[in-house]
């Protein structure tokens, strides 16, 4: 049995994600933002699976604060965490800054899962075998302007998606880099064009089901084949290629700093 987080899990990709992970056995820890949509889906796991080893934690992944205190309860509860799936995304058609002078795409999409994957990554180094997998998409930006991260220069929604999602790719490439004499993997992936709020919200279609959504999840995070492979793109459930840019050291290394100094975190590797 494995013990499995997984961000943005009460609805959508996320659920279907936690309840397929609850039918093989493993322990599943939900996440949201909205304490009633938690307890309903803890209900919809427990009953849909037979699995009681559900749990919930609620947190706004748009506040620092609340990332922090989200790992510190999945660690004051859980010794070791054997994967973390990096699921939550949004899709914003307008330039929403927060209170912490973020833009939310931005932020939700790629600094949260940036920082909460390392505040937890004591408890993966705890596991025999820890995954680390994160939800990209196969709409990644071609190219990253540094200097417009937060949408200083000019906004589009498409785009600000299209560049977290290269940011996803890119942070997983670089973690697998840093995690490579570890017994952590990191990998990322397209879970398909499927039929969720964000695809209706952003593209104004509909799309495959969620249960489709869900496998290449299940894949990455459970399957004896990915044992030891790390800085692998998935889409359905096999190796392919992410975006060009995405492969570039220098690029990686560059959002990496840049991570480290919005968020304000140390580097766990130095």
């Amino acid at each position: 049995m494995k013990t499995v987080l997984v961000t943005g899990s009460t609805d959508g990709i996320g659920l279907q994600t936690a309840a397929e992970l609850a039918r093989r056995g493993h322990r599943v820890l939900l996440h949201g933002r909205n304490e009633k949509r938690g307890k309903q889906a803890v209900d919809f796991v427990r009953k849909s699976s037979g699995n009681e080893d559900i749990f919930y934690f609620n947190a706004d992944l748009s506040d620092f604060a609340e990332v922090k205190k989200l790992a510190e309860e999945v660690k004051n509860n859980f010794p070791a965490l054997d994967v973390l799936i990096n699921n939550a995304g949004v899709f914003e058609m307008n330039r929403i800054i927060l209170p912490n002078g973020l833009e939310k795409t931005f932020m939700i999409n790629y600094l949260a899962p940036f920082a909460l994957t390392l505040f937890l990554l004591e408890i993966l180094k705890a596991s025999d075998e820890a995954r680390i997998v994160n939800v990209s998409s196969m709409a990644q930006a071609g190219t990253i302007d540094f200097d417009n991260l937060n949408g200083e220069k000019y906004y589009d929604g498409y785009n600000a998606y299209a560049v977290s999602k290269l940011e996803n790719v890119l942070f997983t490439y670089k973690l697998a880099r840093l995690l490579k004499d570890s017994h952590v993997t990191s990998n990322c992936l397209h879970p398909g064009v499927i039929s969720t709020k964000l695809l209706h919200a952003g593209w104004g279609i509909g799309g495959a089901s969620t249960e489709e959504g869900a496998q290449t999840s299940v894949y990455a995070a459970t399957s004896p084949e990915m044992k030891r492979k790390s800085g692998l793109y998935l889409v359905n459930s096999r190796e392919s290629k992410s975006a060009a840019l995405s492969y570039d050291r220098k690029v990686q290394d560059k959002l990496w700093e840049v991570s480290l100094q919005l968020t304000n975190l140390d580097d766990p590797f130095l």
